[in-house]
C-alpha cells in the first residue's frame, strides 16, 4: 500500500527516502509503521506526509543508520544522549549499543555543560595523570584531549609540554538598522571579551591580560565562564590563541531586536558570538 518514495515530516523537518530504507531494519518502530496494511491509521500533515512527532533534526541520523546500519557522527558531536533516546524511541537496539560506550569515552564535552566544572574531583587528579602519561612518552609523541592530556616535543630550546584543552571567546555588541534595508547598520565597539574554559589555559594564553577580578583566586585545574581581557579587539585575541598553538573548531551567534527609537523608525538590535577554539 506504499508508493515507492515516501515523504515524512519529523518534528517539521522534511524528508523523503525509500520505503525499502524504513523498512531495513525488522522490528524497529519505522518498519512496524511502513509494513502494516491500514495506512490510513498513520498520522499525516496538511500536505500528506507521513508525520513523526519527534525532533526533526537528529532524525538525519536515525535516516543515515536505515540505510547502511553505520555510524557516522561529526568531531565533538554534543547530542550523543539525545540520540541515544531517539535510538531506543525508534527501538533501534544496534544503534543504541554504538552510542551507549561512547559516552563517557569520546564525547568529553558532555551533553550538560553545566557539568564542565565537576565540585568532586580532586584539583591534583589531573597534575598527576599528566605527569604520568607525559613521562611514559616518547619525546615527539603528541596526545590529544579536551582539558586532561599534555602534548610533549622537542624544539629547539628543549621540551615543550602544553596542556589540550577548549577555550570559549564570547562577546556582546549591539547595532542600529534603520527600517530601509539597504541604509548601513551604525555598530558600536565591543565592550567587553569574555573568555570561558580552564583557568590554567585561560592564563596560559592571555598572562596580563586576563582580568580575573569577577572569579579571582580560581584553582588552576578548574573552570570558569567569568574571566574577561582587558582588551577589546577581537583580532588580539585571535592572535595570543594562535599563537598558543590553537585553532578555532566552532562559532556560533545569536541576534534580538532589543527595542526600536521613539524618533526613527530605527531598531536597535543586540547580539552575543562565542567562539571555540581548541589545542
Amino acid at each position: 500500500p506504499f508508493p515507492e518514495i515516501i515523504e515524512l515530516n519529523v518534528g517539521g523537518q522534511v524528508y523523503i527516502t525509500r520505503h525499502p530504507t524504513l523498512v531495513s531494519v525488522p522490528g524497529s518502530l519505522l518498519w512496524e509503521m511502513f509494513t502494516q496494511k491500514n495506512v490510513h491509521s498513520l498520522a499525516r500533515d496538511s500536505k500528506g506526509r507521513f508525520f513523526v512527532d519527534r525532533d526533526g533534526f537528529l532524525f538525519r541520523y536515525i535516516l543515515d543508520y536505515m540505510r547502511d546500519q553505520q555510524l557516522v557522527l561529526p568531531d565533538h558531536f554534543p547530542e550523543r544522549n539525545r540520540l541515544q533516546r531517539e535510538a531506543e524511541y525508534f527501538m533501534l537496539p544496534e544503534l543504541v549499543k554504538m552510542l551507549a560506550p561512547k559516552l563517557s569515552k569520546q564525547n568529553s564535552l558532555g551533553d550538560d555543560p553545566c557539568q564542565s566544572d565537576p565540585e568532586e574531583l580532586s584539583p591534583n587528579t589531573d597534575a598527576t595523570r599528566n605527569l604520568t602519561s607525559a613521562s611514559a612518552m616518547l619525546p615527539s609523541a603528541v596526545t590529544g584531549g579536551p582539558g586532561g592530556s599534555v602534548t610533549t616535543g622537542v624544539g629547539a630550546t628543549g621540551t615543550d609540554v602544553r596542556r589540550a584543552g577548549f577555550i570559549t571567546i564570547g562577546y556582546r555588541g549591539s547595532y542600529t538598522l534603520g527600517r530601509d534595508s539597504q541604509t548601513d547598520a551604525k555598530f558600536r565597539r565591543v565592550a567587553r571579551i569574555m573568555v570561558c574554559g580552564k583557568t590554567s589555559l585561560a592564563k596560559e594564553v592571555f598572562g596580563d591580560t586576563l582580568n580575573e577580578s569577577r572569579d579571582p583566586d580560581r584553582p588552576p585545574e578548574r573552570y570558569t565562564s567569568r574571566y574577561y581581557l582587558k582588551f577589546t579587539f577581537l583580532e588580539q585575541a585571535f592572535d595570543k590563541l594562535a599563537d598558543a598553538g590553537f585553532h578555532m573548531v566552532a562559532c556560533n551567534s545569536t541576534g534580538t531586536c532589543a527595542f526600536a527609537h521613539d524618533q526613527t523608525d530605527d531598531r536597535i538590535w543586540t547580539s552575543y558570538t562565542e567562539y571555540v577554539f581548541y589545542r
